[in-house]
Parts: C-alpha cells; structure tokens; sequence
C-alpha cells in the first residue's frame, strides 16, 4: 500500500512544486469568436485497450491533464520533461508527452471505478461509483492521502463532481432516497455531508442521472446546474452554491432509463446547452439538444432531426461568445458555430469526454485512449 500510494502523489506532487493546478475546463473570456472549424486533428498521447475513461480535467500551467480510469487507475500527462523531478517513479515517455500511468487505487480488496475528477488548488479528488461510494482526497504529503467520504447504500452511484472554489465542492448522483443525492464540502474537501431530501427537490419516478462524461454539472459564480437524465430529464438549479435548490422543466427525449441529457455546460450565466438522446438509438436527433437563453429557467429544442444524434458530452469553445460548441460520443465529434442551430460532423472518431486546453486545442478520453485535439479552420 506504501508504494501504491507514493505513485499517487506523484503527479500531484509535480504540479505543487512548479506551481500547477487542476483547473475547471473551459474558462470563459469576452474575446468574440472570429474563426469557424471545419476539420478537427487527433493524435493519440495514451492507448491502451483495457482503458476506459470518463473522468479527465484539466492542469493549469502544465497544458496537460488528470485522468482517472473505470479500473481504479490513476494518471497524468504534461509536455516531454514536465515531470524530469520524479522521473524515477515509472514515468514513460513519447516523442511529446511525459506520461505516468497507471497508478493502481484500492479500498480493501475493491477496485473503484471512477467517473468523476475534480480539484480546488491544493488537492485533487476523484469519487468512484457503486457501493461503497468512495472519494478519494490527493495530497503531496504521503501520510494525508486517505479517503473522506464513503457511503454504503445498494443504490449509491455518483456521476460527477466539481468546485466552486478552493473551499466548496459539490459532487451529484442518483437517488437513494427520493432526491438526487448531493453531497458538498466546505471545508476543501476534508469532510463531506450529503443534503437531506427535506431541503432537496423530489425526484420523480425514474429520474437519475448519467456517469457519461463528468459533466452533469455546470458552475459560473456562485450559480449551479445540474442535469437529470431517465425517466425524467431535469435542471436542479442552486443560486448559492448549494445551499437553496429550484427545479427546472426540459423538453429533451425522456422516458426511458436510457433517455435525456448526459451533459450540460454554461458559457455564462444566462447561456447553457445541454446534450444527450438515448445512447441505445444514438442516431436519433429528435430530441436530443436544448438551449437556454435565461440562467436554465426555460429551454427550447434546437437542431430537432439533424445531427448529431445521441452525445455524452458538450463543451463550449472558449473565446467563442457562447456560439462555438463542441460535441462528442462514441459515435463522432460534432461543431456548432451558431450555439446549436446547425452542426457539422468533424470526424466518425468516438470519445467520451472532452476539456479545451485553449479555444483550439483539447484533450478527449473514451474507451482505449486520450487524444489530443486540435480543430481547424
């Protein structure tokens, strides 16, 4: 266990000592959107055929990532020579890239399978899905690397997770009880408490939310969304960084388990998208994409019956004036110049997350690799 947790630091390590944090993807600026893609470049940095990956973010100052695996495997990828201080530690290199993978967590004799990785400056963390629920806390210092929050019920399963700050996170899963499970720290991921039901909107029957992509929630401020999917496909809407929480109405596919949106993202606080269908019909577009022009209180369909169909994950460019998105699956990658009216299909390559480094370039993970992607006019 010792040495399975010094590999554990040592990409958090890395990051301390030069200054680098895992930063939330996508950060926004005013600078108006100029250039349309047309073709998008996708190099291989990692594959492997038993890699599955859902859960990927960002490391400021690196322009590399954090990944975390269905396996229990931990990993980091920054620029040749971004890791030379622990070259010791199993680091592999390519032509471009210093890479340390795998890194092998375990509770007991539980391999967690993870789809969900976020970060405040000084830790990371990552919440594996099923019973127990696990989060794992990050930490240079060898002896603090521990877990804080387990939770043993036969219907846990979380499915994403993010921060608002350095002190407050919020982590999202499906019902145990009759509301979505939320859980939040205050305290920088030290200690987590789940909210009760009482001061939750009540699900409905069949209501849930999809392990897809990691983004089922969407932060700007102090202002969050949450995407439901199932049965029935809703946005929980808290304007106090979890404290009070509304519920909004979608016309998104709903209905079946496998039916609604599997991803949201905000450009601002007025304007967000949202992506998904039924991954079992991933042809059909219906249904499957909305948008909304005033904070998520209402949604319109956009771009019914043309493609992309089905999608786990959606991004806005940055520097692109909330017109520029990105969509992506197992079936393709998708853009939207016109914040959704009208989409072009980039490539038949299927991933399943994706976080833009740049209003260029990004990184995408999915079932066998990480890629890096570079669209172009």
């Amino acid at each position: 266990m010792k040495k399975i947790l010094r590999f554990i630091i040592v990409p958090i390590l890395v990051l301390a000592l030069f200054g680098f944090t895992l930063t939330n993807a996508g950060e926004k600026t005013s600078i108006a959107f100029k250039k349309q893609f047309t073709k998008v470049e996708i190099e291989t940095v990692l594959q492997d055929s038993l890699l599955n990956i859902r859960a990927i973010e960002l490391v400021k100052g690196l322009d590399g990532i954090a990944f975390l695996t269905s396996r229990g495997e931990f990993g980091a990828i920054g620029p040749k020579d971004a890791f030379e201080a622990v070259r010791s530690v199993g680091l592999d290199q390519s032509e471009n890239y210093d890479i340390v993978f795998p890194i092998a967590l375990k509770y007991d004799s539980i391999t967690p399978n993870f789809r969900a990785l976020s970060a405040n400056k000084k830790h990371g963390y990552g919440i594996s899905i099923g019973s127990p629920a696990l989060i794992y806390k990050l930490n240079i210092d060898e002896e603090k690397i521990k877990i804080v929050y387990k939770e043993e019920h036969p219907k846990a399963f979380y499915d994403s997770m993010e921060f608002w700050n350095d002190d407050e996170g919020i982590a999202i899963g499906d019902p145990t009880e009759d509301c979505m499970s939320i859980i939040i720290t205050r305290d920088g991921g030290n200690t987590w408490s789940k909210l009760s039901c009482d001061d939750l909107p009540k699900a409905k029957e069949g209501e849930a939310a999809f392990a897809a992509s990691d983004t089922n929630i969407a932060i700007v401020g102090d202002q969050t969304w949450v995407a439901t999917g199932g049965k029935s496909s809703r946005i929980l809407y808290s304007a106090d960084k979890g404290k009070t929480w509304s519920v909004f109405e979608t016309p998104i596919v709903q209905g079946l388990e496998t039916t609604g949106m599997y991803s949201v993202d905000f450009y601002d606080e007025n304007h967000g998208f949202a992506i998904g269908g039924d991954y079992t019909k991933p042809a059909d577009s219906s249904a499957n994409k909305v948008r909304t022009k005033d904070g998520g209180k209402t949604w319109e369909l956009v771009a019914e019956n043309q493609s992309p169909g089905y999608r786990s994950c959606v991004k806005y460019v940055p520097n692109g004036a909330g017109k520029k998105l990105v969509a992506i699956g197992f079936k393709g990658i998708d853009y939207s110049g016109d914040s959704g009216d009208s989409w072009t299909h980039l490539s038949d390559e299927g991933f399943y997350t994706i976080r833009f480094l740049n209003d260029s370039i990004a990184y995408a993970a999915g079932r066998g690799r990480i890629s890096k992607l570079t669209f172009k006019e």
